[in-house]
This record gives C-alpha cells, sequence and structure tokens, in this order.
C-alpha cells in the first residue's frame, strides 16, 4: 500500500476545461451544509452543479447522515429537467449509479466496481459511494457522495472503502469528475432520446442474482 499524499483541491476551471462541452455549469465551494440543500433553495437551471470540499450535513436516502473527511470525498449534486415521463423518473438513480461505477473502473482500468440496488456503487461488497435523487416541481435534483482516499480509519461505517483503500490509486478528484460528467452527458442525452440503458445497468448490477432481504420503512 503506498503513502497517501495531500489530495489535489477541486477546482472550477479544470473540471470546466476537461468538460467536452457546455452542457454542464460547474461551481466549487469549499464548505457548505448541503449540495443538495443548496440546488433545493437556489433556483437552478438544468446542468447545474455544485461541489464541495466538505460538507457539514450530508445526507444520503433515507435521511441517512453522510460524514466524509475534507478533501477526501467528491461530493456534488446537480439539477437536471428531464423530458421523460414521469412513471419512468425511477430509472434516473439506476442510470447515474451506472453511470459513476462505469467510470470508476474506467478510471482505475478494473472491472471490479458494481452497482447495488437502488443507489450505492461497491467494491467486494464495500459501499464505495452512495446516490440520492429528490424530485421537485420542476425536475430532479440528484447527489453522489464517492470517498476517493478516504483512509481506513476515517471511513464513516465498517461496511465501507474508497477508491484508494480498493485499488491503492491516489485520484485527482477533478479528473474524476470531468469524466464522470463527460459520460453523464451521454448517457442522459442517451435516455432523454429514448434508448433503452437497462443493459448497461445489468451488465454493472451486484444486486441482479443475487439473494437480498427488503426491510422497509417502519
Amino acid at each position: 500500500m503506498s503513502q497517501l499524499v495531500k489530495p489535489e483541491l477541486l477546482s472550477a476551471d479544470a473540471i470546466a476545461g476537461a468538460l467536452a462541452s457546455s452542457y454542464w455549469r460547474v461551481s466549487v465551494v469549499d464548505e457548505i451544509d448541503s449540495t443538495q440543500n443548496y440546488l433545493r433553495t437556489s433556483n437552478p437551471k438544468s446542468g447545474d452543479l455544485i461541489t464541495a470540499e466538505y460538507q457539514s450535513a450530508g445526507r444520503g436516502r433515507l435521511d441517512r447522515k453522510f460524514d466524509a473527511e475534507k478533501s477526501s470525498a467528491l461530493l456534488f449534486s446537480f439539477y437536471f429537467e428531464p423530458q421523460n415521463e414521469v412513471k419512468h423518473l425511477g430509472f434516473l438513480t439506476l442510470l447515474v449509479g451506472a453511470s459513476v461505477t462505469a467510470t470508476i473502473n474506467e478510471i482505475t482500468n478494473t472491472n471490479f466496481f458494481k452497482c447495488k440496488w437502488p443507489n450505492d456503487v461497491l467494491f467486494n461488497q464495500e459501499k464505495v459511494a452512495g446516490l440520492l435523487a429528490e424530485k421537485t416541481s420542476t425536475g430532479v435534483i440528484v447527489g453522489v457522495g464517492i470517498n476517493v482516499s478516504t483512509t481506513k480509519a476515517a471511513l464513516p461505517v465498517a461496511h465501507a472503502t474508497s477508491i484508494f483503500l480498493a485499488t491503492d490509486l491516489q485520484l485527482d478528484r477533478n479528473e474524476l469528475l470531468a469524466k464522470i460528467l463527460n459520460n453523464l452527458e451521454q448517457d442522459l442525452l442517451d435516455w432523454q432520446s429514448g434508448k433503452d440503458l437497462t443493459a448497461k445497468y445489468r451488465a454493472l448490477s451486484a444486486t441482479i442474482g443475487s439473494q437480498v432481504r427488503v426491510e422497509l420503512p417502519g
């Protein structure tokens, strides 16, 4: 295991310079309560994205707390106005999860990262990333949290890991986010045009073919 060096800081210029088009408008902040909260209250336009070095009140699915040491994770939320019928919006979380997972596999040159239904990214059954989608009156806010350089001592739960712990690679978060957004842009455009992306999700699924236990709220 190599020694972890101090992670690079997020840079809006570096991210924007690596994007394939003007589809996304990226803002970077040092600290925020929650990137989800910011977009929920800021009257965003489709394609607006905010990423932060640290979130003081990050939340996951079912309002679970999402903790990450400053600059160790990639934390971002984006606003999107899908033209798809409401009945199809449930696939959006799967689409984003598959796109993020495929990008992590691409940038690490592996095929070990998988999707756990409905909203996690796993490495050997340990959680690397989580997603959250919230419907608004006009669109959807999607939040993503990825443990990038998180050390074992800093992991919030025992069944979590990070890209660094899983692969011994120290990724540049600016490069990682730009690659995610370039791939996600194409996936969203394909989905909007009616293309069936379920095969992509199925190929990355760690859930299909496994025995599962479903716990309902309450």
